[in-house]
């Protein structure tokens, strides 16, 4: 059970100055929203550091009405995050649960679905996934057969239609830190809005002061729900995992780890050399030929992200 602390430990200062305990709720270009004990403020950095996530705990020293100036970020429990061979991109820290989002229409990416499982597993925080839409059948069959390799390795999956009520999905939030996750067009948005009805509200709000529209998904934003909280995330169309390496990414995939070191070869990459254990497994359909394929589509992705990097 997670639950929030004020502060995480002894009080720290700058100086003379105590500092106030925080945690992120947005990034806003190069600021930040901390919501504190008593209040929201408006939050930016010494000098250039802008790397803080929404869930990051931090001190902050106050600036004035509703400002404030991030001092200090405490240790991260974990921290999700993706990148490529260029970039990355923080989603959430300290979490108690990673919640994947799909749906019967449109059809959603299971390569993206392993994506956020290896995330959730290299840092350590279970996952859930959820089904959303499941009150249109003409593709629940389908949707619940694409999901059942994943049940297969103990993530549990539940079914729901976020316009007709959220009370499968609640006992798994309560007082959780949690991430939601998905493509878009998976109804994500209108999960949150009956999961967190101030939500459509806020993002609106937040548009306005930017200047850059209503849409709902274009920034992660953290709301308390009771001693937890929930965070909502952009919609994914890609999720690279360049900065796990691959010995890191094979346990990730849970189902691999009893077979990992049993290869004839210790550098073996389980794609035809002989004596593969995890071909082996998948030809005596214990392990999922579909996983092995998305293992070794990440993994070459991650090989020529670093690659890339080097050449820079």
């Amino acid at each position: 059970m997670a639950q929030n602390h004020y502060p995480p430990s002894s009080p720290s200062s700058t100086g003379a100055q105590p500092l106030t305990f925080g945690i992120v709720v947005a990034a806003l270009g190069r600021h930040f929203e901390v919501r504190t004990a008593n209040c929201i403020l408006r939050c930016h950095t010494r000098g250039k550091k802008n790397d803080y996530a929404c869930g990051d705990e931090v001190g902050i020293a106050p600036a004035g009405d509703g400002l404030g100036v991030i001092e200090i970020r405490y240790p991260r429990r974990n921290l999700l995050w993706r990148s490529d061979a260029f970039r990355q991109k923080l989603l959430a820290a300290n979490l108690s649960r990673i919640v994947i989002v799909t749906a019967t229409e449109p059809g959603f990416s299971d390569l993206l679905v392993s994506r956020c499982l290896a995330a959730a597993e290299s840092e350590n925080i279970p996952a859930l996934i959820v089904l959303n839409k499941a009150d249109l059948t003409a593709n629940l069959a389908v949707a619940r057969e694409r999901l059942a390799v994943f049940a297969t390795l103990g993530y549990p999956v539940i079914e729901l239609s976020a316009l007709h009520g959220t009370d499968t999905l609640e006992p798994w939030l309560r007082d959780e830190r949690v991430l939601l996750v998905g493509q878009s067009g998976m109804g994500k948005s209108t999960l949150i809005n009956a999961l967190v009805p101030e939500a459509a509200a806020t993002v609106n709000e937040i548009s306005i002061a930017l200047n850059s529209g209503t849409h709902t998904t274009t920034l992660a934003r953290l709301y308390q729900r009771g001693e937890g909280w929930l965070i909502d995330s952009p919609g994914l169309q890609a999720f690279g995992l360049a900065h796990l390496d691959p010995i890191a990414l094979e346990s990730a995939f849970i189902e691999f780890r009893p077979y990992l070191g049993q290869c004839r070869f210790r550098d073996c990459r389980h794609d035809a050399e002989p004596g593969c254990a995890l071909r082996a497994a998948v030809e005596a359909g214990t392990l999922s030929v579909l996983r092995l394929e998305h293992y070794l589509l990440i993994r070459d992705e991650i090989v020529a992200a670093h690659r890339a990097n080097l050449g820079r």
